[in-house]
């Protein structure tokens, strides 16, 4: 519906009813095809009212007050100019609506003391005097009522938005704070042992081909896993730092893991089925942790095993999934540690599911399936 709309009909009804108080009053002149024109002129100012307030307000009044001065159809002829007054006070034109009012009122009343009955004048003018005042005052009082309410509504509503604002903006600096305490303690802890581990790992390489000897297999897989690991860790702290996620690793990486899983023992292979393409970077990062923490375990628990890492593309689905053939039994139940836990909680918080047992025939088998075809 058209804004303009409920000011066109509320014109055309104020219209009919000003002429049809004028055809019932007792001492009404006729109306003459001028009087017509004026009311239609009203008609139209109503309606426009709501974009021109000042301006229909000011046309309205001349010509009800026009209106009543050559017809002399009763209080009819006010309730136009009351509704304008109402409608420029609520806009915030306060001197315009309360000008209206005084026009109008002094000539509608001078028109009265004119043809006052000359046995009563001073009760008919107080009574036409009171009645009118009184409706223009509640107009103007009623007009500035609602401005006052539009205003504090939406001040209201800013303050709301405000509130809102600021408590992201303080959700955001404490998880900031939280990030970088736990950067400082990663950095303090983990990076300092670990360092450790390959410095030592190196100098034992280094010492073991000095005297022409060749490092054992275990002891490269140790200094190769130790430096992937500052890596890994250099670029998390990098992430908990930088107010920006990102994460260098994904499902790309996969074959240069499997590759460090079989520096260390623990033969792997990497089959891929379906067109790589590519994915939600959340959905990338997680599988690739996956099959990260999944190979951690079958290095960890699975004995004397071999992995093998399936990436299956589907056009609504990406599933991952890591399977060995070593110690675990379904007669054994595995009790869930902080891997699997952790494991769960990053697939089931991308919409997936995550299914790791012990296989029939031997083993343990990791899935996860991932959904493509919406928002996580």
């Amino acid at each position: 519906m058209r804004p303009d709309l409920p000011y066109a009909v509320g014109g055309v009804v104020l219209g009919a009813l000003v002429l049809g108080d004028a055809a019932i009053a007792p001492d009404a002149a006729a109306v003459r095809p001028i009087d017509v024109v004026l009311v239609l002129v009203t008609v139209a100012a109503v309606a426009a009212c709501r974009r021109y307030p000042v301006v229909a307000l000011t046309v309205v009044t001349a010509a009800m007050l026009g209106f009543y001065l050559r017809v002399h159809g009763g209080v009819a002829a006010a309730f136009a100019v009351l509704g304008t007054v109402y409608i420029a006070a609520w806009r915030g034109h306060r001197a315009a609506a309360g000008l209206a009012s005084v026009v109008f009122l002094g000539g509608f009343l001078s028109r009265d003391v004119s043809v006052a009955p000359a046995d009563r004048p001073g009760q008919v003018i107080l009574e036409r005097t009171s009645l009118l005042l009184g409706w223009f005052v509640a107009a103007n009082v009623a007009g500035l009522v609602a401005r006052q309410r539009g205003a504090y509504l939406e001040q209201v509503e800013q303050r709301a938005v405000e509130a809102e604002r600021t408590r992201e903006e303080v959700a955001l600096r404490r998880a900031g704070e939280e990030r970088l305490r736990i950067a400082r303690d990663l950095h303090d802890s983990l990076t300092h042992n670990i360092s450790l581990i390959k410095v030592q790992a190196g100098i034992a390489v280094h010492l073991a081909r000095k005297r022409d000897e060749e490092p054992s297999t275990a002891l490269l897989a140790i200094q190769e896993a130790s430096g992937a690991a500052m890596r890994e860790l250099r670029a998390t702290l990098d992430v908990l730092r930088s107010p920006f996620d990102g994460d260098p690793v994904g499902l790309a990486q996969v074959g240069s893991l499997a590759e460090r899983t079989v520096a260390a023992g623990v033969p792997a292979r990497v089959v891929v089925v379906g067109d790589p393409r590519d994915v939600p970077v959340e959905v990338d990062q997680a599988g690739y942790r996956v099959v990260q923490e999944a190979l951690t375990n079958v290095a960890r628990h699975a004995g004397p095993a071999t992995a093998e890492i399936h990436v299956e593309y589907a056009p609504a689905r990406l599933t991952v999934s890591v399977t060995d053939d070593g110690q675990a039994s379904p007669a054994s139940p595995v009790t869930p540690g902080v891997g699997l836990r952790g494991m769960r909680e990053r697939v089931t918080g991308l919409g997936g599911t995550l299914d790791a047992a012990p296989r029939e025939s031997g083993g343990f088998a990791v899935r996860a399936t991932f959904p493509l075809d919406g928002p996580a």
